[in-house]
């Protein structure tokens, strides 16, 4: 799926796949919460709670890159590379976490992002160089990778976990 060119084209990506991931989820109860794939350890939980520490950090990266602080892209002392291990105590944090809880912080940072999107026009979500931070990206892409890219992926494993228990 080509990524999004503009705010309207973000938003109705954010939509879909949001709607799409929000169908899925409605079919997972506590007990359902902490399956996994077969070839996963990483819980239904722990997807969730990822989705939703990821859509926090994008907002501190843009925080921390408008307030002129230095921008720890993804994380403070890791690199791309090395995303195995930051992400692993998120699902740890995730799986001790009860369901309801998690799916309100996940609908709270969906809320946010989606809010972020609206306020922004087009030349801030998708004009090169407008935050230094971003890199060979714009703004626009990295909320489409941490909202709907994400939901995405997150909709797939989860019917995947749920497919595999039946």
């Amino acid at each position: 799926m080509p990524a999004a060119t503009n705010k309207s084209e973000l938003l109705a990506v954010f939509d879909k796949d949001l709607a799409k991931l929000k169908k899925t989820l409605k079919a997972v109860d506590e007990e359902m919460s902490t399956l996994s794939a077969p070839d996963d350890a990483v819980t239904i939980k722990g997807v969730i709670a990822h989705r939703t520490h990821w859509m926090g950090m994008f907002h501190r990266w843009y925080e921390d890159g408008i307030a002129g602080r230095e921008v720890f892209v993804p994380a403070k002392g890791y690199k791309w590379n090395q995303l195995k291990a930051y992400n692993t105590p998120v699902y740890a944090k995730g799986d001790e976490t009860p369901w309801p809880d998690l799916l309100s912080a996940f609908d709270a940072a969906c809320d946010r992002l989606r809010s972020f999107i609206v306020a922004r026009d087009d030349h801030e979500l998708y004009t090169d160089g407008v935050h230094a931070w971003t890199g060979k990206w714009t703004l626009g892409r990295y909320a489409e990778a941490t909202g709907p890219s994400h939901f995405r992926s997150a909709n797939s494993y989860i019917r995947k976990a749920l497919k595999a228990a039946r």
